[in-house]
């Protein structure tokens, strides 16, 4: 029977209509290249670093480099200053689009993948975003940094070679306003610690539970094979959260991303970070949603907003938890 199920972090409704489509081989994705021609020389491979501005941070050995995070040559968000809203007219209002715009290269091997990050690198790049949250964090017009990776031509990557983007915005968007707002709503203590917790009891829906993070599919899944990791230890900002945990959640993450290479054919995805605002202390616990690009929206998704997914949560954990 299909389904709507409420998602209680942003209090909106998503659809589970299993008779769609329900087997991993009936999901297409776009197997194409992200570059239609190769670019050469790649400006994220080692030898090729005067291609990217010089770097903000360089992880690794001297001589050596295993991540680096540089500034976006093409930012969306650059410059200082808190938002200055300019009023023309009463229905018209802008502001500059200032801020920070960072790439963060996830390895010097340009055919590797998060799923394909040892142990120590997957760690470091867990590190890497901590330190980079904390210095958004002293920028006084920066009120958010949302750290993303998108991986494949259908996920919006631009560049093949392995990397993120780390992008700190003068306002705090909707959907942390929404999911800050599901925390708030919440009686039982905290939202996510609740829900790892009811997740083990009812176990359909786990897919790993290591020491530091649990991976699961999330009752009110939106898309086919969506994924939601929790860090074990409650903290609200990734930035003040302990190492061994941003570790562990490295970990975790490079584990789920292997298991959906291996059953999805290496599909695109993005990887979202949600942590909470700089200098808020509201209720919240900063979290990662996986979500592969296995469709595209229809008009129905597109009129309402309301996401149709064809995979049950339950079905997508038995495959992905082997």
């Amino acid at each position: 029977m299909n389904q709507i199920r409420l998602n209680p972090l942003t209090g909106r409704w998503v659809t589970v209509a299993t008779g769609r489509a329900s087997r991993p081989d009936e999901l297409a994705h776009d197997p194409g290249p992200v570059e239609a021609t190769p670019v050469d020389p790649c400006p994220f491979c080692p030898g090729h670093e005067e291609e990217t501005p010089p770097a903000l941070e360089t992880y690794g050995p001297s001589g050596e480099w295993l991540l680096r995070v540089v500034p976006n040559r093409h930012p969306a968000f650059e410059g200082g200053g808190p938002l200055q809203v300019e009023h023309l007219g009463p229905l018209f209002a802008q502001a500059p689009a200032a801020g920070i715009h960072e790439v963060l290269v996830l390895s010097p091997d340009h055919g590797a993948s998060w799923a394909d990050l040892s142990d120590r690198q997957a760690g470091l790049v867990m590190a890497a975003l901590r330190d980079r949250f904390e210095d958004h964090a002293h920028q006084s017009g920066v009120r958010y940094s949302q750290a993303i990776v998108n991986r494949g031509r259908a996920a919006g990557a631009s560049l093949s070679h392995p990397h993120g983007q780390l992008i700190g915005i003068p306002f705090v968007p909707g959907e942390l306003i929404d999911e800050v707002a599901g925390f708030r709503r919440y009686a039982g203590g905290c939202l996510l610690c609740a829900t790892a917790q009811a997740e083990r009891d009812a176990g359909h829906r786990m897919i790993a539970d290591v020491p530091g993070a649990v991976v699961l599919a999330p009752w009110w899944s939106g898309a086919p094979f969506e994924v939601l990791v929790i860090p074990t230890e409650h903290e609200g900002h990734l930035h003040r959260a302990d190492p061994t945990a941003l570790a562990a959640v490295g970990r975790a993450v490079r584990d789920v991303l292997r298991r959906l290479d291996e059953l999805l054919d290496e599909p695109a995805y993005n990887l979202v970070f949600h942590t909470l605002p700089h200098r808020a202390d509201d209720p919240f616990h900063w979290h990662l949603h996986v979500v592969p690009r296995l469709r595209t929206d229809g008009g129905f998704e597109q009129g309402t907003g309301v996401p149709i997914n064809v995979v049950a949560p339950e079905d997508a954990c038995r495959l992905l938890a082997g």
